[in-house]
């Protein structure tokens, strides 16, 4: 198995970590009656995401933003694997990758900005390093 491969593995559970926060957080602030029914705005007057607190919402939209970086990641890693592509560089970017994305969790849920968003960057460009390098 590839170094690529065995980050997306992780960058997977991660994923699965940050589910089990999210949902955690969620039931603890609006409740298990809530977040376990049909979730209907017009039952609940508005999405769940937007009956959350402060940090549970964070957490909710890092939890989202993490599907979001996770498609082109997954699309880098099979490109890198199926090319018969990978490399050092390309082993380091999947680290780098998965590095920003953990720093990326507590640095939304604390508010940290521009960290976020730096943190956000490295991880997005790691990916686009990765894609390239297939390229050359």
């Amino acid at each position: 198995m590839t170094t690529e491969i065995t980050v997306l593995t992780y960058a997977a559970l991660l994923q699965v970590v940050q589910f089990a926060l999210m949902s955690i957080t969620a039931n603890l602030d609006v409740g298990p009656g809530k977040t376990m029914s049909a979730r209907d705005p017009s039952r609940l007057g508005k999405p769940v995401q937007e009956l959350l607190s402060e940090k549970p919402g964070r957490l909710f939209r890092a939890f989202n933003n993490h599907f979001e970086g996770l498609i082109l990641f997954t699309i880098a890693v099979v490109v890198v694997t199926l090319g018969e592509q990978s490399t050092g560089f390309t082993a380091i970017c999947a680290w780098v990758y998965l590095g920003a994305r953990v720093l990326y969790i507590p640095a939304y849920y604390y508010g940290l900005a521009p960290g976020r968003s730096i943190i956000w960057f490295v991880g997005f460009l790691a990916t686009v390093f990765m894609l390239l390098a297939t390229l050359v």
